[in-house]
């Protein structure tokens, strides 16, 4: 073979390894293309999945073995798959639950959840091609943050969480102080030490620490200032020299920008000062790192700090992005020291900020944070010109009140920029008045003129300082409320370590398909919370009022409600009560107050039924407003309360009666039963031999013994002849009689002893008695009411009277 023909062979041979190692690209198209429409037709079907609770008790058994059934041997088609797997995103067992389990899709977060798909297609490329693109991908996102949020020069990485990436800033300050650990571990650290603020949650270091095996006393909480809520600087300087001073090696400090509950920002510029003169890594977190793209001027956050991390999935509303770590540049080894595959772990998962951020653009992303730093001002504003609110969270600007729109243009000063940008509010009633303005001079005039009448003062409020817990029961009910009235704001009630509950929002921790809330809905809020803080200021108004005024009451008392949060709670206590312990007592006061609370509740919806914390039913009141009459109410309280309380001694009257009416009804059929006795003779009722008596001489027909009945209409025991004889057992109607003729007087009718003394309610008189038998209407009755003798005294008499008949 020539040579012509050797090197043609050769380079055939080239071409056609060439054709192998290549991907077509049309294969690659239709292949992305097929995914994404697999995927975008999943993601349409579960938005469109309803929430639709069982009609039956049967279904829902269904659903449920549906649902947890066991692995069967035989495959299931993909689509009998999807479906159950809509079944159970769509199963419910609360009526609460949305219609939609999952919130619509906009073009961007479907792109966001389409990615995750791809990266998981794209893991199987060749290892070459796939470091490419990678690259290409990681490098293109890396560009794009750092120009965005000001960080030159920067490397990144991507995590899932924000320990994950509190993690990953704890190995690159240990390997940026300690080069050694790459290779000697642990024995290579000299105790290290992290410092945090105590406003910042440590639970992300802690993880940290618990992954690299350094002990929890590691982590060094420095206290804030009391006038800023900010990491007191100098004890910071102070804890670090004392660590030097023990030989020990400090590490990390983590400022806070935004990321505390209240939204404090650390004084970025002289902690910087104090890392740098001592070789410390400064790392910051918070949301007020996303004003950084809102401005235009020259200047770089990577001058101050080592590291930033950035939640662009919170801050933007898109779901499922990764969290980006920028920090400054390292060697190579550094950076993928901690890595099992750094590029299928770390740079990959930026494939979904990638097509995010193209498809938002700079622009928008721009405006979408702007919009909700201004939000965040407009809410600080209504807030805090509300009477009665305090706002706890620092005020947008700092002291010298600049805006946002003000600094975007200007070089870059970070302290200047986080402390006019304002990522979160939080406010509380603390029920301070301003008596200033007009409608509260309006409400002090008018009670104080009342109070001089009355000899008191209306105006004494019920102090927080004294109330703490009821202040946070007011301030429960209010987040509630604009939680009800507001649906556009994510409002999140709070446990504030000083303050108390609180209410706080923050634009930037947008869940999937929110979006900040609009002019009308500021304006709503603004509505609403003047409304309901009125309500709240006229209930601690009138709180004093009320407590004053029941204490002064002999019949009623005040209640404690632990998680009630109107005016309060009062029980009606019948004069005398109190000496009485016994469980009688109690139970018949539970019903006359809850027969009360119904009595109430038909005049005045503020009232419900409540329970103390002695287990006793009282009356609860509401919230109330200025122009609401406490003792008007109470009075009412009083009088239906004696009204429930004589209806209840006309019942134990009523019972007391029928008691004396079974005792003579027992007597007189006892003394007739004898008086038959020795009229018939006694052979008569001799076995035997009173059969041939009564067949010799039979008795007389209607000599038999009467049952008995009561009469309460006329308070008398009396035969019931005219019962059996006129057949008036149901109606007792004088029309069932002949003619022009009227039912006659029963032979025997024995008066019935009424009571010496009416029954008081605390000493009621029997242990036995019901009270399950009503009034009559007295004397609008046509006919006499009448009542059967059933308790077992007087069954077997009553027996044998009608049998006798």
């Amino acid at each position: 073979m020539s040579g012509d023909e050797e090197a043609n062979v050769i380079d055939e041979k080239k071409q056609e390894e060439k054709v192998v190692a290549e991907i077509a690209a049309s294969s690659i198209r239709s292949g992305l293309a097929e995914l994404e429409l697999k995927t975008s037709q999943v993601l349409q079907r579960l938005e469109n999945v309803r929430t639709e609770p069982p009609a039956s008790n049967e279904t829902s058994d269904t659903t449920q073995q549906q649902l947890s059934t066991l692995l069967e041997g035989d495959r299931k088609p993909p689509s009998e798959i999807l479906r159950s797997l809509e079944i159970l995103i769509a199963y419910s067992e609360s009526e609460d639950d949305p219609e939609f389990p999952l919130p619509a899709l906009d073009d961007v977060s479907h792109l966001a959840l389409i990615s995750h798909s791809i990266i998981a297609y794209m893991s199987h490329l060749d290892r070459q091609h796939l470091l490419r693109v990678t690259g290409h991908i990681a490098g293109d996102t890396t560009r794009w943050l750092c120009s965005l949020f000001r960080f030159i020069d920067g490397a990144t990485s991507y995590h899932t969480d924000n320990a994950d990436a509190t993690l990953r800033t704890v190995r690159l300050a240990i390997v940026s102080r300690c080069p050694g650990y790459l290779e000697g571990g642990i024995p290579a650290l000299a105790n290290p030490c992290f410092y945090i603020s105590e406003n910042t949650t440590p639970m992300r270091l802690q993880y940290a620490c618990r992954q690299l095996g350094i002990p929890l006393e590691a982590i060094r909480l420095i206290p804030s200032t009391s006038s800023q809520g900010t990491m007191d600087l100098n004890l910071l300087q102070k804890q670090v020299q004392a660590d030097l001073n023990a030989n020990r090696t400090p590490l990390l400090v983590i400022a806070d920008v935004g990321s505390s509950v209240c939204g404090y920002v650390d004084i970025l510029t002289r902690m910087k000062d104090i890392c740098k003169a001592n070789n410390i890594w400064l790392h910051a977190t918070g949301h007020g790192l996303a004003s950084l793209v809102c401005t235009q001027g020259p200047g770089s956050i990577s001058s101050v700090v080592d590291s930033i991390v950035l939640n662009l999935g919170f801050w933007l509303g898109v779901p499922s992005l990764p969290i980006a770590l920028l920090h400054r540049q390292m060697q190579n080894s550094a950076l993928t020291a901690f890595e099992s595959d750094p590029i299928v772990s770390k740079r990959l998962n930026s494939l979904a900020l990638w097509t995010s951020l193209q498809a938002l653009g700079r622009e928008t992303i721009a405006e979408k944070i702007h919009v909700a730093f201004q939000t965040c001002s407009i809410l600080h504003e209504i807030s805090s010109k509300c009477e009665g609110i305090r706002v706890v969270s620092r005020a947008p600007g700092g002291q010298a009140g600049i805006n946002l729109i003000d600094i975007v243009n200007k070089p870059l000063d970070v302290n200047v920029l986080f402390e006019t940008a304002t990522s979160v509010v939080v406010f509380q009633f603390d029920g301070s008045l301003n008596p200033t303005s007009a409608k509260d001079q309006q409400d002090l005039n008018s009670t104080s003129s009342s109070s001089d009448a009355k000899g008191a003062s209306y105006n004494k409020t019920v102090e927080k300082l004294t109330n703490a817990s009821y202040y946070d029961r007011l301030n429960s009910w209010l987040g509630q409320i604009i939680q009800r009235d507001c649906p556009n704001f994510d409002f999140e009630i709070i446990e504030h370590g000083v303050h108390g509950t609180c209410i706080r929002y923050c634009p930037l921790e947008l869940g999937l398909g929110e979006q900040p809330p609009s002019a009308e809905n500021l304006e709503n809020f603004a509505q609403s919370l003047e409304s309901h803080v009125d309500i709240l200021r006229a209930t601690i108004r009138h709180k004093a009022t009320f407590i004053r005024l029941v204490e002064k009451s002999d019949v009623l008392r005040i209640v404690n409600l632990p998680d009630w949060a109107g005016m309060g709670g009062v029980r009606f206590v019948p004069e005398g009560w109190e000496s009485l312990l016994t469980d009688q007592a109690k139970t018949e006061l539970n019903k006359l107050n809850a027969d009360l609370v119904e009595a109430l509740k038909s005049t005045d919806n503020a009232f419900s039924l409540g329970e103390g914390t002695d287990g006793l039913i009282c009356v609860r009141f509401g919230m109330v407003t200025h122009d609401t009459d406490v003792e008007e109410l109470l009075d009412l309280v009083v009088s239906v309360g004696k009204s429930v309380q004589e209806n209840s001694r006309v019942l134990d009257t009523m019972s007391e009666i029928v008691k004396k009416g079974i005792e003579a009804a027992t007597a007189d059929l006892q003394r007739e039963s004898d008086e038959k006795l020795w009229q018939e003779g006694i052979l008569r009722h001799v076995p035997v031999v009173g059969r041939m008596v009564n067949w010799w001489s039979p008795p007389i027909k209607e000599s038999g013994i009467k049952g008995r009945s009561l009469n309460l209409t006329q308070g008398v025991v009396e035969s019931t002849e005219n019962i059996y004889k006129y057949h008036m057992q149901m109606t007792g109607a004088p029309n069932q009689l002949p003619a022009n003729k009227s039912p006659p007087t029963p032979m025997v009718q024995t008066p019935v002893g009424a009571p010496t003394a009416p029954p008081n309610f605390a000493t009621p008189t029997s242990a036995n008695h019901s009270r399950t038998v009503s009034q009559s209407s007295g004397a609008s009755s046509s006919a006499p009411e009448l009542v059967a003798v059933t308790p077992a005294a007087a069954l077997s008499a009553t027996a044998t009277a009608t049998t006798n008949n």
